[in-house]
């Protein structure tokens, strides 16, 4: 029997142990980020007037720590950090703001990630992969533009974008527009807009906007704007980067499983479609497991941490799943074209391969 068979079948089973949260072990999470991250700011504060050089690697420090309060933030937009949903909704909401993003309505945009998780047809990641077609189709210098926004070194910019600039914009684009809109004596049940979907989220953008602009201006009196929106955006933007490559790459690697809508399996892509990193212990209480992405789209309900008992609880269900070391995290984030044909995500380097065997002559 495979093992997409045995998952089929027994998968209530094998999730069923470990989706129960512990509101003990997620308090020893949040306690064991938050108080770090805050000595780490005093840190900052304290070296800038010793070196540079130990402001830089305080900064680095953070970006860990950011890397870790944004994971912890995704598990409470699943409900799986704590076991009550007061206590996910009130820490997702202060992640949301120490990350830099609307937590409740970004958890929705990522459910649906989850819903579809497999299916190219509907969801193609962050960075919004092409089908060979659509590649095929631009100019030469549009592919070139294509894979130079892919490369794993502008990731710190797509970071800067996603995290810090464009939650900013949107609230004030879409408030600006509901302004105007009042303003012409419409009501405000006949606003629409593509920034948010109902009142609570918008709600909800408003109060992490404000209260991230007040710690902004609280922080900038307390250690001076000059040092702190350096050591704060370096240290979010590279975090966002790290976020945006870990997320890639557990999608978008060799052969990866990418359907269309017909005959997409989410099961298939759980085991297929998403990879297992091999990390260090210490880079995985950084990223709280999410390395084991594999099991973590069986069922979101499993919390971080436990994730990783799971996996060796039923290992030899996972025996499959594609494996991606440190090493061989750049090569994975050069598979950025979807295969339709082969329903598979490949490398610029494939296609070439595969396109120059279809034209060479047979025989040749």
């Amino acid at each position: 029997m495979s093992a997409i068979t045995r998952i089929k079948e027994q998968k209530r089973g094998i999730v069923g142990g470990y989706n129960s949260p512990d509101d003990l072990r997620a308090f020893v999470q949040v306690s064991t980020t938050l108080v770090p991250l805050a000595l780490l700011w005093w840190a900052a504060a304290w070296s800038a007037g010793v070196s540079l050089w130990l402001t830089a690697g305080v900064t680095l420090a953070i970006v860990l720590f950011l890397v870790r309060v944004f994971v912890l933030m995704h598990d409470c937009g699943h409900a799986s950090l704590f076991r009550t949903a007061r206590l996910n909704r009130a820490f997702g909401f202060v992640f949301g703001v120490i990350s830099g993003m609307p937590q409740y309505v970004w958890s929705k945009h990522h459910a649906y990630h989850h819903a579809t998780n497999g299916n190219w047809a509907k969801y193609r990641g962050p960075l919004v992969t092409a089908s060979i077609e659509e590649y095929e189709a631009l100019t030469d210098a549009g592919r070139r533009r294509y894979q130079r926004i892919r490369n794993v070194w502008l990731t710190p910019v797509h970071g800067f974008l996603y995290v810090l600039f464009f939650p900013r914009y949107t609230w004030l684009k879409g408030s600006l527009a509901l302004l105007l809109h009042l303003a012409k004596g419409k009501p405000a049940a006949e606003f629409k807009t593509p920034y948010w979907a109902t009142p609570k989220e918008y709600w909800h953008m408003f109060w992490n906007n404000v209260v991230l602009l007040g710690l902004w201006a609280a922080m900038s009196l307390a250690i001076g704007p000059a040092l702190f929106f350096a050591v704060y955006v370096s240290s979010t933007s590279l975090a966002g980067a790290v976020g945006i490559v870990v997320f890639a790459v557990q999608h978008n690697f060799s052969h990866a499983y990418a359907s269309g809508d017909e005959g997409w399996d989410d099961d298939v892509a759980a085991l297929e479609g998403t990879s297992f990193l091999v990390l260090p212990r210490w880079l995985n209480w950084f990223t709280a497991d999410i390395a084991y992405h594999h099991v973590h789209h069986l069922s979101a309900a499993i919390p971080n941490y436990r994730l990783a008992e799971c996996h060796r609880r039923h290992a030899d269900l996972f025996s499959g799943v594609t494996r991606i070391r440190l090493s061989e995290i750049p090569a994975s984030f050069q598979c950025n074209l979807w295969d339709t044909a082969r329903r598979c995500i490949v490398s610029e380097a494939e296609y070439l391969r595969l396109k120059e065997s279809r034209a060479a002559p047979a025989g040749a």
